[in-house]
């Protein structure tokens, strides 16, 4: 039998000795193999018949998304919340809506940063916000590096600036930083060439999960203006906590902060936040209520709270639920200490609970930023 391939193997033109024409068989990733006769017996026309039905195929297979909208976000790292207006919140939003409705697909499976390179270089310990990014970028076909800290050079004495450097000679072109050290991110992003995202540094910021935390909301409320925001539990130490005062209060949310007074920040006042150490009075009128985790891993040198005081004092459950609106929701930046922060019942209830809806957002949102901060750096190079 004679037989030839193209496209890497995904059509095979094949001719047995009792055939008069030349027979194709096309072979798309997880689709079945579809086979055929070309209908002609020259080679040459039986490969354009091939390569056409396999464009068809692939084009009517292939999820496309196409991006219509003028891009308000021109920047090509990001590092701070306190560095984006409301415009640009709103622009990665709407960019990550359309990854929403791309990640229901069966086929979860797109070529926007083909031949691009994604370090994870967390050097703190990290399961969902380093998972969330590494889906995203292997859903949008880049090449994506996880740099494990117990591998890493700087376990040898190295600077983190001499690995970042060594990085940066590989021409990477996004780095995703977790780091316990506040500001390492921007520092960072000043000396490297490739866009940079913080995943978390120290106690500071988290953009990311504030974004994601956003988009979660207004996909079940779409106007902020009119909401108010409960944010509770462990304050001082909380990332999540100060991303998202600052995101949802420049969206027009109306934010409360609830916690033990040794866990309220000292510069709180600062912030366009009311401050309560009171339960029901703080979830007054709320219609989201956002619990935190305890930071134990921050809280050094201090007397840990009796978990069961904490959470008959601070941890959320139905009763306490009821000081908020009739029907809000609650939600949890996870990992959650179960019947700590918040009663398990609670967190389970699909009714209520928006937990496992933040987890999906938060890989659409990586998503847009990713294709967003790679598009922009292109632009710069370009000149």
């Amino acid at each position: 039998m004679n037989s030839k391939f193209l496209k890497s193997g995904h059509i095979k033109i094949y001719k047995r000795e009792n055939s008069k024409f030349w027979q194709m068989k096309i072979k798309l990733p997880k689709l079945k193999a579809i086979r055929s006769s070309t209908g002609t017996k020259i080679l040459k026309y039986a490969e354009n018949i091939a390569l056409k039905k396999f464009s068809s195929l692939k084009k009517y297979n292939e999820i496309k998304i196409k991006n219509k909208s003028k891009n308000i976000y021109k920047k090509i790292h990001l590092v701070e919340t306190e560095d984006l207006n409301k415009k640009e919140i709103e622009f990665i939003l709407q960019e990550a809506i359309k990854f929403i409705k791309f990640n229901k697909k069966r086929i979860k499976k797109n070529n926007l940063l083909e031949g691009r390179t994604v370090f994870n270089l967390f050097f703190e310990d990290s399961t969902r916000t380093r998972t969330s990014f590494e889906v995203a970028a292997k859903r949008l076909g880049a090449d994506l590096i996880n740099v494990a800290v117990k591998d890493s050079s700087i376990n040898k004495g190295e600077t983190l600036l001499d690995t970042m450097t060594t990085i940066n000679s590989m021409n990477p072109d996004v780095l995703i930083v977790r780091h316990p050290e506040e500001g390492i991110s921007k520092k960072i992003s000043m000396n490297v060439d490739a866009s940079v995202i913080n995943a978390g540094d120290g106690s500071h910021e988290h953009p990311t999960q504030a974004l994601l935390d956003a988009l979660t909301i207004k996909s079940r409320f779409k106007n902020f203006t009119k909401l108010k925001i409960a944010i509770c539990g462990d304050i001082l130490h909380s990332r999540v906590a100060r991303s998202n005062i600052i995101i949802l209060s420049k969206l027009g949310a109306k934010i409360n902060v609830i916690g033990p007074k040794e866990w309220l920040p000292q510069n709180l006042n600062k912030l366009p936040v009311k401050v309560f150490t009171d339960m029901k009075k703080g979830l007054k009128n709320c219609n989201i209520v956002m619990m935190l985790r305890i930071q134990k891993e921050r809280i050094v040198g201090k007397i840990m709270p009796n978990e069961k005081t904490y959470f008959k004092k601070y941890g959320l459950d139905y009763n306490k639920l009821q000081y908020a609106k009739k029907n809000a929701f609650v939600m949890h930046p996870g990992p959650m200490n179960r019947g700590v922060e918040i009663d398990s019942e609670l967190a389970d209830d699909v009714t209520r609970s928006l937990i496992q809806e933040q987890v999906a957002m938060g890989v659409a949102i990586r998503m847009a930023c990713l294709d967003i901060l790679i598009k922009n750096r292109d632009n710069v190079l370009s000149y």
